[in-house]
């Protein structure tokens, strides 16, 4: 085994990949950059090395940089985790020169299977089904147009290198063929500095089926059976399990042999995943290989009881798989959620800043693969995947709600995250049916908020979490008055019943409190129900509170100032505003702050670079026309105009940094 390796990469793959290390004895080397140099990864890791500026393509792109700090400090292997050079060929090779170990399959088979086109023609020779289309490069758009025409629309236009769904573009008629073609290799040439696509059908409402191989160097191909990877935006996945409830053992059995031909066919070792597409007939096709470490291993790495990332160092040390196919077992149920900093209200936008309070969520059964801490740093120039977080239970439905249960704790301030968001999609009806597609999100969601409005009785159950906050804050206020009593005015008469009025979005309700606040229990009345609560000790100033409401364990996450309260719980983050009856009466006189919309100005949505500005000075614009485009963890998104009008004055310049709320254009009506 390995004395000594260098983890080329950073955040929780790095913190993951140190955890079993450790559990080895083997001694890890961190990389870092201007951005990471108070990270996670970096305190983890036994030894660190800078590696240049906070830009990827200065640091943890730049190979040289990375071999030449595993040799100063003695490593006898790299890992590169996924992302970066992971299934970057010519690192491989680098390092496999440089004499030591890449913990990762051989070049060749990187740079077959990592070409979008050289893997479906191998696809096809080991008899792997594949999607119907063009298996070769296009020469132009017009090549495309003539060979969808064939196929038949809609097709998806791909790109031949790179993955993670960047460049891909659904492309449903003619006229949308020229700008589809452009934008997707255009994307493709600054993610992956390579511009050639090809195309295939659009097969609408497929879902993701993954498989997980394992090769050794002396011939032994297994498989670990399969992941769900259909809950998707972007075409990035957010939440992913298995088993999958499409599968059944023919088709795991079917899927997996596939799966280790293929492997065997590219001359394969190490961990890889083979990634299929099943329609709606179930029919299976292939999609592409990874040829890495899958960010979603955990699930796999939870009902099979084996660590994939010490199988990959054994593997790359030259021993022998130590676990045969017939000896693969597979024990209950895991789903992973991604947690990453963005606003899920605005189309996903990246969200940068420091995390100034962490909570991570703790339970049986439940696992946290993260990088971040209370002090962590998010910037706009790397992906934005905080952690992870994955529950197990005996059954599907065991291991959804241990990770309902764990999202309700999980607090992140400082950015704004995806938690209530990947919540929200483990409660929903069709999540629980295991009706999944790749369109999910698509079909059930408008913005950040399900087309399923929540149920009375959880909103009654945040009603009563905010309001037993907001009278034990009261409580503690009058207490420390009372030696004031005798000056002011006399003893505080007793109360038998509290009551107060709460208001949410578009409800109301009604709530009584009878209790006794030194033994913790409630009696609490709303909407006609009787409710029996007891409350935690000393938590009243924390921004998570514990209650159990009629026998059962309830986490709420709260924040609060005055008469109102931020609330989120299983999903449904609200903002309720706590009354005494009289305190209601008075403040329907209040005015109402009327909401100040500026459609004379372009506003950035989010921290980044600007790569592009289309427009110029003095030209005529429309209503959603993109005049902006700005580059935030690995991203590029357009700045629309918000209005029909002329450019009156542009405020900045191609690669300059902007932050959200920032002026860009100013224009005339």
């Amino acid at each position: 085994m390995f004395k000594k390796i260098l983890i080329a990469n950073r955040g929780e793959i790095a913190v993951r990949i140190i955890r079993t290390c450790k559990r080895l004895g083997i001694r890890t080397v961190a990389i870092y950059s201007e951005a990471d140099a108070r990270s996670l990864h970096v305190q983890e890791a036994d030894e660190a090395v800078f590696v240049g500026k906070a830009p990827s393509a200065e640091s943890y792109l730049v190979a040289e940089k990375i071999i030449a700090a595993a040799m100063k400090t003695g490593c006898q292997a790299i890992h590169p985790g996924y992302g970066f050079l992971s299934e970057n060929a010519g690192f491989c090779e680098k390092v496999c020169q440089s004499g030591m170990e890449f913990i990762g399959p051989p070049a060749a088979a990187i740079a077959t299977l990592g070409d979008k086109i050289a893997s479906k023609v191998l696809a096809l020779k080991s008899g792997v089904p594949v999607v119907p289309g063009h298996i070769g490069m296009l020469s132009g758009p017009e090549e495309a147009e003539s060979i969808a025409e064939q196929i038949g629309f809609p097709v998806l236009l791909k790109p031949a290198a790179g993955g993670g769904g960047k460049g891909m573009r659904i492309v449903s008629g003619k006229k949308d063929m020229g700008p589809a073609f452009s934008a997707c290799q255009e994307e493709t040439r600054k993610a992956f500095g390579d511009h050639h696509l090809f195309i295939e059908r659009y097969i609408a409402n497929p879902r993701h089926i993954e498989i997980q191989i394992l090769a050794d160097r002396h011939g032994n191909v297994i498989h670990l059976g399969e992941r769900e990877c259909s809950i998707q935006r972007r075409y990035q996945k957010i939440i992913e399990e298995t088993p999958s409830p499409a599968v059944d053992p023919a088709l795991r059995l079917k899927m997996g042999t596939m799966a280790c031909s293929l492997a065997r066919e590219a001359g394969y070792t190490n961990a890889g995943t083979v990634e299929f597409i099943l329609d709606e007939d179930r029919n299976m096709y292939f999609l592409e290989m990874n040829t890495r470490l899958q960010v979603e291993h955990p699930i796999t790495e939870l009902v099979t009881g084996l660590d994939l990332v010490e199988l990959q160092l054994k593997i790359a040390c030259g021993e022998v798989l130590p676990i045969r196919q017939e000896d693969v077992s597979f024990n209950g149920s895991a789903i992973e959620a991604r947690i990453c900093a963005e606003d899920p209200s605005r189309n996903f936008l990246p969200a940068t800043g420091m995390i100034t309070r962490y909570a991570s969520p703790r339970g049986r059964n439940i696992r946290v693969d993260s990088g971040i801490v209370a002090g962590s740093v998010v910037s706009v120039y790397y992906d934005s995947l905080l952690s992870k977080v994955i529950s197990w239970g005996e059954t599907r439905e065991g291991a959804r709600m241990a990770l309902i249960n764990a999202l309700n704790g999980y607090h992140v301030e400082g950015v704004i995250t995806n938690v209530d968001f990947v919540n929200l999609i483990l409660n929903h009806p069709a999540f629980t049916a295991g009706e999944l597609s790749t369109r999910f999100i698509e079909q059930h969601f408008d913005n950040e908020k399900t087309k399923i409005p929540p149920s009375t009785e959880r909103l009654i159950l945040m009603a009563i979490a905010t309001t037993l906050v907001y009278h034990n804050r009261q409580k503690l206020v009058r207490d420390s008055l009372k030696p004031m009593a005798a000056h002011v005015g006399g003893l505080e008469r007793p109360i038998s019943w509290y009551h107060y009025m709460v208001k949410g979005e578009a409800d109301i309700f009604e709530l009584r409190l009878q209790g006794n606040p030194d033994l913790r229990t409630w009696t609490i009345w709303a909407d006609g129900k009787q409710y029996q609560v007891i409350t935690p000790e000393l938590e009243f100033y924390r921004r998570r509170i514990k209650l159990n409401i009629n026998g059962q364990s309830q986490m709420f996450r709260l924040q609060f100032r005055g008469n109102f309260f931020w609330a989120a719980f299983c999903g449904i983050a609200r903002v309720f505003e706590v009354y005494s009856p009289r305190e209601w009466e008075l403040a329907q006189f209040m005015p109402k702050v009327k909401k100040r919309v500026l459609d004379n100005i372009l506003e950035c949505p989010m921290p980044g670079l600007v790569v592009d500005i289309r427009v110029q000075k003095g030209d005529r614009v429309y209503r959603g026309q993109e005049l902006v485009i700005v580059e935030s963890m690995k991203m590029e998104s357009g700045v629309a105009s918000p209005c029909d009008g002329e450019v009156l004055e542009i405020l900045i310049e191609k690669g300059q940094a902007v932050d959200t709320g920032n002026i860009l254009m100013r224009f005339k009506h």
